[in-house]
């Protein structure tokens, strides 16, 4: 389960990864979806931890029920609209979001996996970025060296819990950020409670 500063941390760079692929043009929840596995897999290839969303293996890629419902929650907070960053969301949140990153290194190396898997992915459409998602190898922490696609693992199979990873560095925001970050994202101007609070 989520600690409330990592879903306020998720939230926050869900806008962010909403706000790089505007220039790419139609979103779709299954190309978001396999977007945000990406960054999450390379920041944690990288050693690094930002999102904190479990994904399970599903008909269309990998999927993750914690980062829909922080869509949905998003949505209905006014800050994104479909998937498009509402003003207050583009004009608060994501000027807020990029101060916290500005020279934390963790959080700046967050941002660059980040940037980098939109520039290589965000322009493609969710067949080519669901079939590199389910080109992605996979091992087990009981045989690190057995690869197995995600194309062939089965159904409803967990993929990734962020929990479980160890990494050298997170993405971190200090308590008066997350204060500020979860105002602007419409809600109490504490840390989320739990994924129950919108």
């Amino acid at each position: 389960m989520r600690l409330p500063s990592q879903i306020t941390i998720d939230r926050a760079l869900l806008l962010y990864v909403l706000h790089l692929t505007e220039p790419y043009g139609n979103l779709s929840d299954v190309k978001l979806q396999q977007l945000c596995f990406l960054c999450e897999l390379q920041t944690f290839a990288k050693g690094l931890k930002a999102f904190h969303f479990e994904f399970f293996r599903f008909a269309y890629g990998a999927f993750s029920k914690d980062l829909d419902n922080d869509l949905t929650s998003l949505r209905r907070k006014g800050r994104i609209e479909n998937f498009t960053l509402s003003d207050q969301a583009r004009e608060e949140a994501i000027p807020l979001l990029l101060s916290a990153i500005t020279e934390v290194e963790p959080n700046e190396n967050v941002k660059d996996v980040f940037d980098a898997v939109i520039t290589v992915y965000g322009p493609q459409d969710s067949g080519a970025i669901t079939a590199s998602v389910e080109a992605v190898q996979l091992s087990t922490p009981q045989d690190p060296d057995l690869k197995i696609p995600i194309r062939d693992i089965v159904f409803h199979t967990t993929l990734l819990v962020p929990h479980r990873i160890e990494v050298q560095a997170e993405f971190t925001l200090a308590p008066a950020m997350l204060t500020k970050l979860n105002a602007a994202l419409g809600y109490d101007s504490r840390p989320a409670i739990d994924a129950q609070s919108w």
